[in-house]
This record gives structure tokens, sequence and C-alpha cells, in this order.
């Protein structure tokens, strides 16, 4: 199964990126976790098919109302991704 890490910066936390992330990640089927980072950026990992990965990889990029993003970048992620999604 693909799965991804994507970094989002810009005014992102503080203005339910994360939960709102997670409801985005929910609706597309989509298992990973959402935690806010000590530089300010929020980190997602996302497990999926592509095209869902491709759909949240554009919401990412604007995000919840109140979120101003700068910048988003992605890798192709390894790791483990447990079912669900969690926020951090």
């Amino acid at each position: 199964m693909p799965a991804s890490r994507f970094w989002v910066s810009g005014k992102v936390q503080g203005v339910f990126f994360r939960a709102s992330t997670r409801q985005q990640a929910l609706r597309l089927g989509l298992s990973g976790s959402a935690r806010n980072l000590v530089d300010g950026r929020v980190e997602v990992i996302a497990a999926g098919d592509e095209e869902s990965l491709e759909t949240l990889s554009r919401w990412l990029h604007e995000g919840p109302p109140a979120a101003d993003v700068v910048e988003v970048v992605r890798e192709d992620w390894e790791g483990p991704v447990a079912p669900g999604f969690r926020v951090a």
C-alpha cells in the first residue's frame, strides 16, 4: 500500500489543521497520523491508494479556512502506518 509523509508549513498550528486533516483522511479512506512539530510545521503520514493520497496532498495545500499554508513537502514513506487516523 502506498504511503507518504508530508510536512506542512505556514500558519498551520492552532487552526484545527490536524483535526481537519483527520476528517479529510478518514473521508478518503486513508490511515495515518498528524502531529505538530516544535518548529511550527505539521507532519502528516498517510497510507492508502495513490488517488486518495493525491487528493489529500491537494487538500493539504489549502487546509482548513483559518490556515495559511506556505509549503507542502511530500516524500514516500516506508515506515509502519497503524489502521485508522490519529492526531498526536
